[in-house]
């Protein structure tokens, strides 16, 4: 059943399920939604003023995946309009022509084709080829790094994912949409980063934070880069 507080001029809604349990437990998916678990029987105002005590922690949690939402604003695909690569800037240069290719030049894009219906599809399968081998190129090293704590992936994927930056499936497998491609490095790293610290802890507890800190110290720095740039 769908339920809310208000704490203070926020609203936070939840979803409540009933279950044969001893204390309640509140869960924070990565999509920002509220899940809350409680024993049969629990009184919906207790409920109610248990998630209103956690409150803070709960926005603090939503806020802290935010940066993993794609929140790119929707770019035009014709001559002159910018896109960006690796963090920076790049004017998109169309040229007719009886082939299809992309590549960068200085301060440019550029789109071949013989038909300007077929630049967004070119355009979009150029960061996805560029992401597959920029992300594997960056998260090497990484991988490498975490070899101490005895954790590999168990695959590592490029997906398009709409409300994710990264993924770390049960199994061990990362994710990462291919679409932060056009973050600098250093948020690239962080993400993965945070993946590979999900290896050794499924959840946000202060144990994975440290470790995460501990692996990247500056990681909320890149972070709020990513969340300020793809916004």
């Amino acid at each position: 059943m769908k339920e809310y507080i208000i704490f203070g001029t926020r609203q936070i809604d939840f979803q409540l399920t009933f279950h044969e349990r001893k204390s309640m437990g509140i869960t924070i998916t990565p999509e920002m939604k509220v899940l809350v678990k409680a024993p049969l029987d629990t009184p919906l105002e207790k409920i109610k003023e248990k998630v209103r005590k956690k409150a803070p922690w709960i926005i603090k949690q939503q806020n802290f995946f935010l940066s993993f939402h794609p929140r790119t604003a929707e770019r035009r695909y014709v001559g002159g309009e910018t896109h960006l690569y690796l963090g920076r800037q790049y004017r998109l240069e169309v040229t007719l022509a009886d082939r299809s290719e992309v590549k960068y030049k200085g301060r440019f894009i550029e789109v071949i084709t013989k038909d300007k219906a077929n630049v967004k599809t070119l355009l979009k399968q150029w960061y996805r080829n560029k992401a597959k081998t920029k992300f594997e190129e960056i998260a090497a090293p990484l991988i490498a790094r975490f070899a101490k704590y005895n954790v590999s992936p168990s695959g590592f994927v490029i997906q398009e994912m709409p409300t994710r930056w990264g993924s770390c499936t049960p199994n061990g497998k990362i994710i990462l949409n291919p679409e932060l491609i056009k973050a600098p490095k250093p948020c690239i790293e962080y993400v993965i980063i945070h993946e590979l610290c999900h290896l050794i802890y499924r959840d946000h507890t202060q144990k994975f934070i440290d470790l995460q800190t501990k692996e990247m110290r500056d990681w909320e720095k890149w972070k709020m880069k990513l969340e300020k740039l793809l916004a």
